[in-house]
């Protein structure tokens, strides 16, 4: 639409029908010039290009919990909507909400709803507030959601923090010890070789590393990059993505790390699912989605056929000898004492808990290491300019 000043404007406002949206336009001062229903049938490029819409994890953090609040307060689910998109600042949330809302006014459930918009939904937030319009306790949902949506980020954000010292670091190191050997060093030792003395060998083995780096160094690089895509490639195929994911269960250090995070997503989702009414089946079907580790999906996959054939969940886990001995523990005890979700929850905050304590582990050891090893490759070119000197020197001396 077009303002008072015939600037074009952009947004997205709710309404009835078309000609009640342009009228609320006019109202507002603003010209019409397109309008589009976002969740019009009759356009189907553009339901595609709004169900494609993704909301970040942040913001889908506050919207679960703001949803939650609201519904908590006796609004109805609307007017929560609503709500919702007059607290939303990015044109992109307001879309999707917008959407969810419209389709909830003609009749369908708000997990019918959300489901047009995949992206922005995930199946397992789809799926519990599904049951929880099935069981009539759709505000304790949206709580159990909103609880696992601000964990999760969180965690998230915990360790992505966690992580942003020691990439700066090492890419700091990395670009002066480059800069070092391409820039400084070569001026530096220019003057000793013009001396025409015998260099120390680990002077000459700086140079020579530096001329390698000053001719090869761009097309180092450019393998790097193309090896690293190729990779990529490769290793998306499922077979060899199996067997990468399954080498990185056999590596000590790294096989728990991965076990801690995906363990954790898996029987998060577990607990908020199945205490929301959603069958075990059900919710382990969803909860693989969030296994990013590929051998561990396909033994939750396993485990899933197992549990549909009778055997315990407990004993499914643990036969496939993937998750760890303490998830499989509780998962016993839960299902022994009828409260699978509350141990599937606490096993999630001891994953969660052991995987923030090896990550603050690696990161405290990091540190110390990528500083000691950057002294010594700058001790290395410091002797390598300061030998020949003091060669230099002798050479005066004798003379």
């Amino acid at each position: 639409a077009l303002d008072d000043k015939g600037r074009t404007q952009k947004g997205v406002i709710t309404g009835d029908t078309p000609r009640q949206v342009r009228q609320m336009l006019r109202e507002q001062g603003l010209m019409p010039l397109s309008l589009d229903a976002v969740n019009d049938q009759a356009d189907a490029a553009n339901v595609q290009h709004s169900s494609h819409k993704k909301i970040p994890t942040t913001e889908l953090s506050v919207i679960t919990r703001q949803f939650a609040t609201l519904l908590g307060a006796g609004l109805t689910i609307e007017e929560s909507l609503e709500g919702l998109i007059e607290q939303a600042d990015r044109h992109r949330v307001r879309t999707v909400l917008t959407g969810v809302r419209a389709q909830v006014m003609e009749g369908q459930s708000l997990s019918e709803a959300l489901s047009s918009f995949p992206k922005a939904f995930p199946e397992l937030y789809r799926a519990s507030i599904q049951a929880g319009e099935e069981t009539g306790k759709l505000n304790l949902v949206m709580e159990r959601l909103a609880d696992y949506t601000e964990n999760t980020e969180a965690l998230r954000r915990r360790i992505g923090i966690a992580l942003i010292y020691p990439v700066i670091l090492t890419t700091v190191a990395i670009l002066i010890v480059v800069a070092l050997l391409t820039y400084v060093v070569p001026k530096v030792v220019k003057v000793f070789e013009e001396s025409g003395q015998q260099l120390p060998l680990l002077t000459r083995g700086l140079i020579g590393l530096s001329d390698f780096l000053q001719s090869w160094g761009l097309l180092i690089l450019l393998v790097l990059v193309v090896g690293v895509a190729v990779f990529r490639l490769v290793f998306r195929q499922p077979r060899a993505k199996l067997a990468l994911h399954r080498f990185y269960l056999r590596v000590p250090l790294l096989r728990s790390i991965v076990r801690n995070l995906n363990t954790a997503a898996m029987a998060r989702t577990l607990a908020i699912m199945s205490g929301s009414g959603v069958p075990l089946l059900t919710a382990m079907q969803a909860s693989r989605r969030l296994v990013r580790n590929e051998a561990m999906k396909k033994a939750g996959i396993n485990a899933r056929t197992e549990v549909g054939e009778g055997v315990s969940l407990s004993k499914a886990l643990k036969k496939s000898g993937l998750f760890p001995p303490i998830l499989t523990q509780m998962v016993a005890s839960g299902e022994s004492s009828g409260e699978l979700d509350k141990m599937l929850e606490k096993s999630a905050n001891v994953q969660e808990n052991e995987l923030e304590a090896r990550t603050a582990t690696l990161v405290g050891l990091f540190e110390p290491l990528m500083i000691l090893t950057m002294g010594a490759v700058v001790l290395i070119i410091v002797l390598a300019i300061l030998l020949p000197i003091f060669d230099l020197n002798e050479l005066i001396y004798a003379r």
